[in-house]
């Protein structure tokens, strides 16, 4: 599996005028046993596709949902070959498109060439680096391309039109719109950004779009369907886990979560 197959879904909720959901989940958690089934249970749930982030000690991305459960999965022995065997069962098992999402650090360590070759072998169709502005991305981009990956590329609200049309040019498979300015985490109320950077990057490129950080609730993710082409929700799912008395409620609560979020975006 390579970008094809997240480039079909793209193609296929223009044509029919959705939004596709890619939920985020930390490989490992609840366990590294049950990892799988959690991402089973969001596909049926209606996930049309998977952010899967490895844990990492320092994602300066992440607020404090995520941080604990990169904790959690780090305690319980994940590793980056470890996670990257859940996505190769999440793929194997859903048949649905999954996105390694990363920072840059272990990659450098790894080494981008073998980091890539890790990802094509696990079935990945794109990898997601939190911490890589578009100055240094070429270092990971190219090799990621060449084993026939995409690239994601990030997007804020405070980017000028001038560096809105520079991510689009350096082609990510699509941009990733930051909804809400500051970490990954709940918002009680739709950021005030979200809607005004999706209206200004479909302004400069038809890449692609997919909005997250801070898109906790059903309504808010209903606030951007025809505004991106998909929508990522991650600290309320992965808050849920680390809520739940024991791993089956954790399945059962993210599972409910997503049918309700792929409900409000169909």
């Amino acid at each position: 599996m390579n970008r094809d197959l997240l480039d079909q879904l793209f193609a296929e909720v223009r044509s029919s005028h959705r939004t596709a959901l890619l939920p985020f989940m930390t490989a490992g958690l609840p366990s590294l046993s049950t990892s799988a089934d959690l991402f089973v249970a969001m596909a049926e749930a209606g996930a049309d596709a998977f952010e899967v982030g490895i844990p990492y000690s320092d994602p300066m991305m992440d607020g404090p949902t995520i941080q604990a459960g990169n904790q959690l999965a780090l305690t319980g022995g994940v590793t980056v070959e470890s996670g990257l065997a859940v996505v190769a069962e999440v793929v194997a098992r859903t048949g649905k498109p999954a996105l390694v999402m990363t920072y840059a650090n272990p990659i450098f360590r790894i080494g981008p060439a073998h980091f890539a070759r890790q990802c094509r072998e696990a079935g990945a169709c794109g990898v997601i680096v939190a911490d890589l502005p578009l100055e240094e991305a070429a270092a990971i981009q190219e090799p990621i391309e060449r084993h026939g990956l995409g690239m994601v590329l990030f997007a804020a609200p405070t980017a000028t039109d001038a560096r809105l049309e520079a991510i689009a040019g350096a082609g990510p498979m699509f941009i990733y719109g930051i909804a809400d300015l500051g970490v990954t985490g709940e918002r009680r109320r739709s950021s005030s950004h979200a809607r005004e950077l999706a209206a200004r990057i479909r302004s400069v490129t038809d890449v692609p779009l997919v909005m997250g950080v801070g898109i906790s609730t059903p309504d808010q993710a209903r606030s951007l369907t025809g505004e991106a082409d998909g929508i990522i929700v991650g600290s309320a799912l992965v808050r849920r886990v680390l809520e739940a008395p024991d791993e089956p409620t954790a399945i059962t609560e993210v599972r409910s979560a997503v049918a309700d979020l792929a409900g409000a975006l169909r």
